[in-house]
């Protein structure tokens, strides 16, 4: 659990009296601890003031979905300023700002204490956006933002039968999946057309819809909230369709509103955000704006990554640099709920733009979904669902609008890539501007510069270059530059594994023994009361088993009604698939009682050939699909895309086969 914060030791007394004024830094999120970490590393005997208003430790915001879905502890959050031995820094937590004198340069916090500055930075960051909506007051509303809500959301998570999440984004995403982690049925309901309608377009949107519903969360899309119910607490939502979901939680996860009350107080200039300039000055020379708060050249960005990149340019200037600060180039590379996701540059293809075209590679069958923008043939924006190697070059080509000449398009027509596969695979081989850190911006040249420097271990490059230290997802990146093997990451069993995989082993079995047992022998005697070749010799037995037979197959068939009908979401897709494995292994128990083990002949022998073949294959997906984290992401990936190519190709000519034989079993 989080530690109540205190002020750091030896508490150092800064103020009018202790020579001359500190920096000031308003705000100890990701941003404003940066920016303190690069104030040390230029000067270390820079006098610092840093001022928090919530009662926790600093600690890294970005990783709190893992916090509240219990796969991380306090410790991997806890991101504390790295003051040197010769530091001067006074932290004051839990206590907020809330008034700045610009002529007397001094702030004010809540205890009435007065702290002069020779520079103030204001890295307030920003809230969540909660929309006005009848209801949206009730008990059983939150908020997911802040460490204080993922602490209410933790306690009200074991209560909740039923939870609602307003918003489609990152945030609502992620909140959905930490708050299904005791079973509770979650629903994620977004106003757009498809999920993270910011990054995504709506093709990678439907992939990242079919991946959540496997995790056996529900999407509702295309439909604005009108109303919340509920007389003591909330009870369910109304939407303008007038679709009700009924709820006993709703958790809100809809958006930003950069944090600009203090600034505007001040009479400083603000519009949608804390107007800066190139160095990251607000109106005031004296006071600079950095993070989610900050609006430059009329952009928000509401991302952790420029606002690193802003907190650089704003120490570099502060102590005397001309460092400039041109924009950040939208990017996303991230896993949301356990599906990899990438988004870089402009990706709005809607409006038409002279010269633009677009490349595209789809390999559904696996969930990649690969896409390119180019302007005049050069590289203005890409997304990607599913893996993708050469995520970081492309980042690295969006930002320099690198060519792309006509061999690169064919190959990634062909095979979803630009450039050669070994490349793209090895870190030491991208180039120096490429981004490895992409929350950070540190570059493969930066770090490769660490690594010479003498840093030989991930925690040394994370300590000297800032990379990996936000959300950890480039750890197996800096191994694989130092030659170190990459850190085990624990992998969680799908939803439903254990059925799974027990469906899947029987129906292995059955087909198994129906394709190498020899067939049963007719009984030498029809003296018997009953002998068991009346199933498969009897007319009226046989069609009843042959009919048996289809139902269950065109039962089984429901599950791609399921993954491909967006309207068909009755039902969480782990169980659909569950229930298709046992559905698979039904249909071959009364196969037996149709064939009594015998293959036949001719279109016979062709239709039983296929349908063992199919099963066998659709076993095979199943339990690797189940064995997933026992056996690895990427040799799990290509064994699962292997048995589903399998499984649907044999599908194909079931249908031609089946209808030949009953059309053959009736003439005849």
């Amino acid at each position: 659990m989080p530690m109540q914060a205190q002020q750091l030791e030896p508490p150092l007394p800064l103020g009018p009296d202790a020579g001359p004024a500190p920096i000031v830094i308003v705000g100890t999120g990701p941003v404003g601890i940066r920016l303190a970490n690069e104030l040390m590393r230029r000067d270390p005997a820079c006098p610092i003031v840093l001022y928090g208003d919530e009662p926790w430790e600093p600690y890294n915001r970005v990783r709190l979905s893992a916090l509240l879905a219990g796969e991380l502890g306090w410790p991997a959050l806890a991101n504390h300023p790295q003051v040197p031995q010769a530091g001067r820094v006074a932290h004051h937590q839990n206590c907020a700002v809330i008034a700045i004198d610009r002529e007397a340069k001094t702030v004010t916090d809540v205890t009435g204490r007065t702290q002069p500055y020779a520079t103030l930075v204001l890295a307030t960051g920003s809230r969540a956006h909660v929309p006005n909506i009848p209801g949206i007051d009730l008990p059983g509303v939150y908020t997911f933002r802040d460490m204080n809500d993922a602490q209410r959301l933790l306690a009200r998570r074991v209560r909740s039968r039923r939870t609602l999440v307003l918003g489609g984004g990152l945030l609502g995403l992620e909140a959905a999946r930490a708050m299904q982690r005791a079973n509770t049925e979650v629903i994620v309901a977004d106003h757009g057309g498809h999920l993270m309608g910011q990054q995504l377009d709506l093709e990678a949107g439907e992939l990242l819809r079919e991946h959540v519903l496997s995790l056996g969360i529900r999407v509702h899309l295309g439909d604005g909230v009108k109303w919340l119910s509920g007389d003591h607490a909330v009870s369910g939502v109304r939407f303008y369709s007038g679709h009700t979901i009924e709820c006993d939680t709703v958790v809100v996860a809809a958006g930003i509103r950069p944090n600009i009350e203090l600034a505007r107080a001040a009479w400083l200039g603000v519009g949608r955000g804390i107007r800066v300039n190139d160095y990251m000055q607000t109106s005031d020379p004296a006071i600079y704006a950095v993070g989610e708060c900050v609006e430059h050249r009329g952009r928000v960005y509401g991302l952790v990554a420029p606002g690193l990149e802003q907190a650089a340019v704003a120490a570099h200037r502060i102590l005397g640099g001309r460092s400039r600060y041109r924009g950040s180039i939208a990017a996303a590379r991230l896993k949301v709920v356990g599906c990899p996701v990438f988004s870089v540059g402009q990706i709005d293809t809607d409006t038409p733009v002279t010269a633009r075209s677009v490349l595209t590679y789809e390999r559904r069958i696996d969930g990649v979904y690969r896409k390119l923008v180019l302007h005049k043939n050069r590289l203005v924006g890409a997304l990607a669902i599913g893996e993708w190697p050469e995520a970081s070059r492309v980042q690295e080509a969006v930002g320099r609008r690198r060519r792309v000449f006509a061999w690169q398009k064919r190959r990634f027509h062909r095979r979803g890539r630009l450039w050669r596969q070994p490349d793209a695979q090895r870190v030491a081989q991208w180039p120096a501007g490429a981004t490895v850190c992409n929350c950070t911006g540190v570059t493969r040249g930066t770090l490769s510069g660490a690594v010479r420097a003498g840093c030989a271990t991930v925690e040394a490059l994370a300590a000297r270059t800032g990379a990996s230290t936000v959300c950890g997802s480039c750890q197996p990146l800096l191994a694989e530059l130092l030659g170190q093997p990459a850190p085990a990451a624990p992998a969680a069993p799908s939803k439903g594994a254990r059925a799974l995989l027990g469906a899947s082993l029987v129906a292995a079995v059955l087909a198994l023994l129906v394709s190498l047992m020899p067939a049963v022998p007719v009984s030498p005697t029809v003296q018997q009361a009953w002998h068991p070749e009346v199933l498969w010799t009897d007319g009226i037995w046989k069609q009843v088993s042959g009919y048996s037979l289809l139902t269950l197959s065109l039962f089984a068939l429901l599950l791609s009604l399921r993954k491909r009908w967006p309207r068909f979401t009755l039902g969480a897709f782990a169980r659909w698939r569950t229930v298709h494995a046992v559905l698979g292994a039904s249909v071959l128990l009364v196969l037996f009682a149709h064939t009594g083990f015998r293959l036949g002949a001719n279109l016979n022998f062709a239709l039983m050939t296929v349908f063992l073949g199919l099963a066998l294959a659709g076993a095979a997906a199943g339990a690797v699909t189940a064995l997933e984290p026992r056996i690895g992401g990427a040799l799990a990936r290509r064994l699962r895309a292997s048995c589903n190519w399998a499984h649907l190709l044999l599908f194909w000519p079931l249908p031609v086969l089946l209808g030949f034989h009953i059309v053959s079993v009736y003439y005849f």
